[in-house]
């Protein structure tokens, strides 16, 4: 191992990741684009692990590029009315052929178990089924879609049991109706109705879609749905992205909290995507996914996390967890995703209208990305709405960071008479002091 601390390091790190997951239900959907790209048995040994992790999957295949493989076998032209496949009986076939064969694929992917890679004691099983109940398109703009389908239903009732079982959902783009007949759907509209049906935690987009950029080139990385909206009506995208995010949307709007859209074309784009705190795709939330609050009695332990390294290093004075209870609520967090990032406190001292912000952390692998300076604002605001004049500090290292924000020298009879009777002398922290 090149670097066994750089490794500890990261494994910890992904550990709030793992807490946060354990048990919800995941639905990944990837284009048949992935497959004819050789990246399937990759993406199985990334799913294999995210099971074994105690997630549930649902896996939705798409199958276009194998369809169209099969028509030009038959030498049958493929027609198209606003995107979408015109099912003809010959297209059906097609499309019943390449499901058949993806699901071989797919299944043979899962069962892989040789010694000495990420599959090895796996064991994984996949169940398929008739979940999906579907009905017509039927005509738009006076062309006939005729097996061109749109999802119903999904069996819901016949999933769970399953995947509390331990077993992986495997969906198909096809969809049965109580008459018996067989409709060609979309890959995305399977996954949303599935994350929908099943109150799924995330839907994951595997696309063939490099990363999304908006008009002025800027990557996308979070949006909230209404963002999300305003990006899809600037016309910046192009249509196979803006597809994929219509779909990330609709998810949110019926209840998905978080949908991910995340190019394969990079190695392991799921799990960094996933175990990361930007990852490489583009997250369509139905909230704001950061939020700055008040801590509760529930954020101890991520504070516990942030504050631990700096009290070995000397930079912070030592707390206890039961210290921390018992103060929890001077404190506020930066949350990302269900994990506390950053925190800080605010000490009020109330006969001298000044209070002392103290415990001003940010997680180092996110550091300058400005929520320092949030976490300073939001202090000052409340310090303000306490009534309180003066904000204070007493730092060993940080000196410069708060002279840059408005703090100036300030000395120890400076600090308000209970705080220079606690000042510890062996430390010798330099005092600023902000006028609000």
């Amino acid at each position: 191992m090149e670097n066994p601390i750089q490794f500890v390091h990261w494994l910890r790190s992904v550990a709030p990741y793992i807490h946060a997951f354990r048990g919800k239900t995941f639905v990944v959907a990837f284009p048949g684009e992935l497959v004819m790209s050789g990246a399937l048995s990759v993406l199985a040994h990334d799913l294999s692990l995210l099971h074994a992790l105690g997630i549930k999957v649902v896996i939705v295949h798409g199958s276009r590029p194998q369809v169209e493989e099969q028509l030009a076998l038959r030498n049958v032209q493929p027609r198209y009315h606003n995107g979408l496949r015109i099912t003809d009986v010959a297209a059906l076939e097609c499309a019943k052929e390449a499901a058949g064969e993806l699901r071989l694929d797919i299944e043979a992917a899962f069962s892989q178990g040789l010694p000495n890679t990420p599959m090895a004691h796996a064991e994984i099983r996949i169940i398929s089924g008739n979940f999906v109940v579907a009905k017509p398109i039927g005509v738009i703009d006076g062309i006939d879609l005729q097996w061109t389908g749109t999802a119903r239903k999904v069996a819901y009732e016949s999933i769970h049991p399953i995947l509390n079982a331990g077993a992986l959902v495997l969906l198909s783009p096809l969809g049965f109706s109580p008459t018996g007949e067989v409709f060609n759907l979309t890959m995305e509209d399977v996954a949303v109705s599935a994350a929908s049906a099943l109150h799924a935690d995330k839907l994951i987009f595997i696309t063939e879609t490099p990363m999304m950029r908006d008009a002025g080139g800027t990557e996308i990385r979070e949006l909230s749905n209404h963002q999300a909206e305003a990006v899809l009506m600037s016309g910046c995208l192009p249509a196979d992205a803006a597809f994929y995010l219509q779909h990330a949307i609709k998810a949110c709007n019926n209840g998905v909290p978080r949908t991910h859209i995340v190019p394969f074309a990079m190695d392991g784009s799921a799990l960094l995507e996933l175990f990361t705190h930007d990852g490489v795709g583009t997250m369509v939330s139905y909230e704001n996914v950061e939020s700055l609050r008040e801590a509760t009695i529930d954020d101890v332990g991520g504070i516990l996390q942030l504050i631990e390294p700096l009290e070995a290093d000397g930079t912070l004075v030592k707390r206890g967890r039961e210290l921390i209870e018992r103060e929890i609520s001077y404190f506020s967090v930066i949350e990302h995703d269900g994990v506390i990032f950053g925190c800080a406190a605010l000490y009020p001292f109330p006969t001298e209208k000044m209070a002392e912000m103290a415990c001003l952390i940010v997680n180092p692998e996110v550091q300058g990305q400005g929520d320092g300076e949030r976490l300073l604002k939001h202090m000052e605001n409340r310090a303000r709405a306490a009534g309180i004049g003066k904000l204070f500090v007493l730092t060993t290292r940080t000196s410069h960071w708060f002279l840059r924000r408005g703090f100036i020298p300030a000395t120890v009879d400076d600090l308000p008479k209970d705080r220079q009777r606690m000042y510890n002398w062996q430390r010798k922290s330099q005092v600023f002091i902000k006028q609000l």
